[in-house]
């Protein structure tokens, strides 16, 4: 399998529960405990790079580019949400999407994103080269001056 065995207009279907690791109060992005839109966002970009998985030769990965996210409607926990992706176009090394989330009432969201197959080694040589000329190492963790002076 490769890229140009994907074709526009395919589309896939999963769903997740909204647990309290997915609301907005454990996430951070809000004080409710409903779906938070960085969880949605999440659920999209995961669904996508698993689906392109499959189809990517060794030593290729593919890394989010572009996503847009338009959360319609609250979601409470323990409510179920479904996500249909569909790939919209495929040109090169990209892919892009469009997703539509509801949950057992209403949409609850609309998400655009893009996705770049790259070569895996030379984009860590890349990170390893600007961890370096930033004086750290890319598997430390930033001290708690860097973290909240970036």
């Amino acid at each position: 399998m490769s890229l140009a065995d994907l074709r526009a207009g395919e589309s896939r279907e999963v769903s997740q529960e909204v647990t309290a690791e997915r609301t907005a109060s454990h996430i951070g992005s809000g004080a409710l405990r409903v779906y938070a839109t960085p969880a949605m966002a999440l659920f999209v970009e995961r669904t996508c790079r698993e689906w392109l998985e499959p189809f990517l030769p060794e030593g290729k990965a593919s890394v989010g580019v572009e996503l847009h996210v338009r959360h319609l409607a609250p979601t409470p926990m323990g409510s179920v949400v479904w996500l249909r992706a569909e790939i919209v176009a495929v040109e090169g090394d990209a892919v892009d999407f469009r997703a539509k989330l509801w949950d057992e009432q209403e949409p609850v969201g609309e998400v655009e994103h893009s996705r770049r197959v790259i070569d895996t080694a030379r984009f860590l040589r890349r990170v390893e080269t600007k961890a370096a000329t930033m004086g750290h190492s890319p598997d430390r963790a930033p001290s708690e001056h860097e973290a909240t002076h970036s």
